[in-house]
């Protein structure tokens, strides 16, 4: 196991995939960076997971802001490393998961101009969640945070290889996502640093929920899987807490699909 109480770096840790892993991740031991976007209304969400990561026995500091803002995650990497340089270690993040579901839904092609997608909104969609991983890295990196024998998880979704109705920019993201995973765990090898992207099965997540036709998404996945349900958030975490040991790095550079069959099948 990892040192007791080392640190993760969840990129959207109130709600989905992000809640999920941040919770296992600090019942197995470890102390959770949360980044997320969120306001007024959805804060007690986020306000409830901190506290469920405490009864763990872990410690939580969590950042409301944009995740794709320069500026902002500059400001969030030095607070973070003033956490850590106050328990006297600068390179104690040893886990790093990026779930970031911000994009716009949009058609390429339509009738009217804007009921299709732009060029801003389609350059947001992949700067958001698939660029920004890149950035994250990059800057963790260089300030030193991110542990020798540490693990960077993203999360990917058949719709980087599958079509669904106006989720083209969503679905070049996911691609580009994967690529990215894939130079930065050829980059990383050599600091003994894995990364690897995760593919989960439908998920009945907040973000799932703003996918036109999602019921029909729904629907078709319990159809056909042999399992007869939805993959979920608790799934991912399961193995992204399994995997995230030091003696696991030299499995990387991979899309590990968590789905119990589903792409296989479907």
């Amino acid at each position: 196991m990892p040192p007791t109480r080392s640190w993760a770096l969840v990129l959207g840790a109130s709600s989905g995939f992000g809640e999920g892993v941040s919770l296992a991740l600090a019942r197995a031991g470890r102390n959770v960076f949360g980044v997320h976007l969120d306001r007024r209304a959805t804060q007690p969400n986020v306000e409830r997971i901190m506290k469920e990561i405490e009864a763990a026995g872990s410690r939580p500091v969590f950042f409301n802001m944009n995740a794709a803002d320069d500026e902002k995650r500059a400001e969030a990497l030095a607070a973070m490393a003033s956490v850590l340089d106050a328990e006297g270690r600068r390179a104690g993040i040893d886990v790093v998961l990026h779930s970031l579901a911000f994009g716009t839904l949009k058609p390429f092609l339509a009738p009217e101009a804007g009921d299709r997608i732009s060029k801003a909104q389609m350059d947001m969609t992949l700067d958001v969640m698939a660029h920004s991983l890149v950035y994250w890295v990059q800057d963790l990196l260089a300030a030193g945070l991110l542990a020798e024998g540490g693990h960077v998880f993203a999360m990917t979704s058949a719709g980087g290889h599958r079509i669904w109705k106006s989720y083209g920019a969503v679905s070049a993201a996911k691609a580009a996502l994967e690529s990215h995973c894939r130079q930065l765990a050829v980059e990383l090898v050599t600091r003994k640093i894995a990364v690897n992207a995760i593919r989960a099965g439908v998920t009945d997540t907040p973000a799932l929920r703003k996918i036109p036709d999602n019921a029909a998404m729904i629907g078709r996945c319990l159809a056909i899987h042999p399992a007869g349900r939805l993959t979920t958030p608790e799934d991912v975490a399961r193995v992204i807490v399994s995997l995230s040991q030091p003696d696991t790095v030299w499995l990387s550079g991979n899309v590990l699909g968590v789905d119990g069959t589903e792409d296989v099948i479907g």
